[in-house]
């Protein structure tokens, strides 16, 4: 077979169902080696978009999402969503095609050195130089992606390479690598800081979802009564409808999740990596601080655990509730029971009904129209702010933030990515200045046959930006923009739209749109 047929018969294989991107004339082979395949390419507007989409299914579903561009631009437009996957700790393989190898030495049109560029945002890449390296490098490339902690991986194929003959054929899939039980010594010094304390706190990070490990950390909250705070990657993995949950970390030193971990006098991270949210937000004072994770920390000064658990997260967390419950240890059990409190007060207000819309007060409407496991996808900006910390999460992977990279423009595209990866209703909220970024992905969500809610808060500005500006120097400069008529934008791809202007309405239009078959776009205009 020819060496593009074998890298097809490589992902289906791997159990690939759809791959995203845009076609080239260097990928024609591929191209026509997908069409006769049991893999879908879904045709994307941009290869950001075909990135996003990625990316997002990665983290849905825990399996490689995988993204196709041609060479030179493509590849170069694919860079955003890939680093986005890099940084989130999601999935993901791209491929880019590129020019016969004949031509690669020199000056020649389109021709970049890809595998360089993609060498910083990947666990791995390389160029198919050979057909008989194909099987080899498609089983690396998700295996890469795919062992925790998981990434992004890239491989690159020549069109001259794509066309030739191999008789290699694909490897078969394996069991995942998985990391070891913790070490005992190592469990001893945890246990013997749990002994000693009398208000310790479990913060949940992206690994406690990524690693399926929400299950256990409940049932060690729920063990011994102890409060858990997420960071924006970890929301669900303790349901926010649980009184252990003080939801999500705070973006300063000044909201109730931080004056927890003030008080705290031990801290247990449960799969957290600092670029998630800067650990020297947390006024972590003289409390002792165990990291548990797949890796070792990072080296930061704001952030040196005493004890440091590198193993599965899910075995660590059941070794210690065991302990919990076998021995006599006791904490103060009531000391956050006020800050909870105070949360679910601050989360839950809706505004009066004439009140204007802000992104704040429309959140709890959100909350009342969409099931637990329904997914919400957000977008960069202000509104993301938000929803991390204000929008209740009751399930692992239903609140999909970009926090490691924060790139705007991946509602759209990812919510197309949710909808195809899960049976459940989907939302994908964005700004104004998000959403133009990617926004004709519309057509390609309609092409696919996708239906789920898109939501634009609109304020004419980088509204995020701006407060920041404003915060600083009293006035914002560069911000300000302009948009279109986004109901008949909406229209003009054949979407219902829709632009409620009483609370009332919003109620009314956000429970049909999200309970509704069809792709809806809310427009709601925000102070």
């Amino acid at each position: 077979m020819r060496a593009s047929d074998l890298l097809v018969e490589c992902l289906e294989r791997e159990g690939v169902e759809h791959v995203f991107g845009v076609p080239g004339e260097e990928m024609e082979d591929l191209l026509f080696s997908l069409r006769d395949s049991g893999v879908t390419f879904v045709p994307v507007r941009h290869e950001q978009g075909g990135a996003f989409m990625a990316d997002v299914h990665g983290r849905l579903t825990g399996e490689a999402g995988v993204c196709l561009s041609t060479l030179g631009p493509g590849a170069t437009n694919l860079l955003t969503g890939v680093a986005d996957a890099h940084l989130d700790k999601s999935p993901l393989v791209a491929i880019t095609a590129q020019g016969g190898l004949e031509r690669l030495h020199k000056e020649s049109h389109q021709a970049l050195d890809v595998v360089e560029l993609f060498a910083p945002i990947t666990k791995w890449n390389t160029q198919l130089n050979d057909p008989d390296i194909v099987h080899e490098s498609v089983r690396k490339a998700f295996k890469v992606a795919q062992y925790e902690k998981p990434g992004a991986t890239h491989l690159e194929l020549p069109e001259d390479v794509a066309g030739e003959e191999t008789e290699t054929r694909p490897l078969p899939t394996r069991e995942r690598v998985s990391v070891g039980a913790p070490e005992a010594d190592v469990l001893e010094r945890v246990k013997s800081l749990f002994r000693g304390a009398e208000r310790p706190l479990l913060i949940a990070g992206n690994g406690a979802v990524r690693t399926g490990a929400a299950s256990q950390l409940r049932e060690l909250a729920a063990a011994k009564d102890l409060p858990v705070v997420s960071t924006y990657m970890g929301k669900g993995a303790v349901s926010d409808d649980d009184d252990h949950s003080l939801m999500t970390l705070d973006s300063g030193d000044d909201g109730e999740a931080a004056s927890a971990i003030e008080q705290a006098d031990l801290v247990v991270t449960v799969g957290y990596d600092i670029a998630e949210h800067d650990p020297a937000e947390w006024g972590l004072g003289d409390a002792a601080v165990v990291h548990v994770d797949s890796e070792p920390a990072e080296v930061y000064e704001a952030y040196t655990p005493d004890v440091e658990v590198i193993a599965d997260v899910g075995r660590t967390l059941e070794a210690l509730t065991d302990w919990c419950v076998d021995v006599a240890v006791e904490f103060d059990v009531d000391w956050y029971a006020d800050l909870r409190e105070q949360i679910v007060a601050d989360v839950s207000r809706e505004p009066a009904p004439e009140a204007p819309f802000t992104v704040e007060g429309v959140l709890p409407v959100f909350r009342d129209v969409m099931a637990d496991d329904d997914v919400l996808v957000s977008d960069v900006g202000s509104h993301k702010m938000a929803i991390a910390q204000r929008f209740p999460t009751y399930e692992s992977n239903t609140c999909i933030v970009s926090n490691g990279l924060a790139s705007m423009g991946i509602a759209v595209p990812g919510g197309l990515a949710a909808d195809l990866a899960v049976d459940t209703n989907v939302v994908a909220a964005t700004g104004d200045g998000g959403f133009l970024m990617n926004a004709a992905e519309i057509e390609t969500a309609m092409r696919v046959g996708c239906g789920y809610t898109i939501v634009v808060f609109v304020d004419d500005d980088y509204g995020l930006i701006s407060e920041k500006q404003e915060d600083h120097t009293g006035e914002s400069f560069g911000t300000k923009l302009t948009n279109p008529d986004l109901v008949t934008f909406a229209e003009s791809f054949g979407v219902d739209g829709y632009r409620p202007e009483s609370a009332a309405e919003l109620r009314a239009v956000l429970a049909d749109a999200v309970g509704g078959d069809g792709m809806t776009l809310v427009e709601i205009p925000v102070e």
